[in-house]
């Protein structure tokens, strides 16, 4: 039973529905990023790499013939075990154009070098292959030290056709009010975080709940605003 509970937990934890309004307190970033991602994921075909896998969470959302996962070279990432390949911080490990589609997924706000990273995306992608990008726009600092940037839709096309990318689809997530009571959630999630376990589920599970509520409900009244968002989720192509 407390297995299921578990799997069930984890999985509301990137694909959340109407549960993960009461347990996740990144309900709106999360459901916002996998329904663009699922959006534009049948683009991405043959063999995927995916850029800072992580646990690779949204593997199931690309039907691809070969899934690979790539990290950055740590002892956090090593120990977790994911990670087909590891990244050294400067050269992929693979030859020119190896892949017919990449996966990067809220991965470039930190690294330091983005021209270079960016460039190296391309040179292991195929000519015309497929890059689905994902980049927060209004977030805190997270993961420090390693938090180095923030992108506007401007800069981020600035940086993609620098290194010979043709943009194809650019989606903004929660262009609406559910953008600040996710930023409300993200600052009450902060301050509790060393809170004892199940009083921390406890104020998950009322506080949190109660902002994702009426998120919920006023995002469905009040008008968007194409200027203040969530994250960026970019589909791009390799050109020369």
């Amino acid at each position: 039973m407390i297995g299921v509970l578990k799997k069930c937990y984890q999985r509301q934890a990137f694909f959340p529905g109407l549960l993960g309004v009461f347990v996740n307190p990144f309900y709106f970033a999360r459901s916002g990023l996998c329904r663009a991602m699922s959006d534009v994921s049948p683009a991405l075909g043959g063999r995927l790499l995916d850029v800072g896998c992580g646990t690779k969470p949204y593997q199931s959302l690309f039907s691809v013939d070969e899934y690979i996962g790539l990290d950055i070279d740590s002892d956090e990432s090593r120990a977790r075990g994911v990670a087909d390949y590891y990244y050294d911080g400067k050269a992929f490990p693979f030859e020119d154009e190896s892949f017919d589609s990449v996966l990067c997924n809220q991965v470039l706000e930190h690294v330091f070098n983005p021209d270079h990273f960016i460039c190296e995306i391309f040179r292991i992608l195929k000519p015309g292959g497929k890059l689905l990008l994902t980049v927060p726009f209004v977030w805190d600092e997270h993961e420090q030290p390693f938090d180095f940037a923030r992108y506007s839709s401007f800069g981020l096309k600035a940086l993609l056709t620098k290194q010979n990318f043709l943009l194809i689809e650019h989606k903004k997530t929660n262009a609406d009010i559910s953008t600040v009571f996710q930023l409300l959630n993200a600052y009450l999630f902060k301050i509790t975080i060393r809170l004892p376990k199940y009083i921390k589920i406890f104020f998950i599970m009322t506080i949190c709940a109660s902002v994702n509520l009426v998120g919920v409900l006023l995002s469905r009244i009040l008008p968007g605003n194409p200027d203040l968002y969530l994250d960026h989720v970019v589909l791009a192509e390799k050109i020369y």
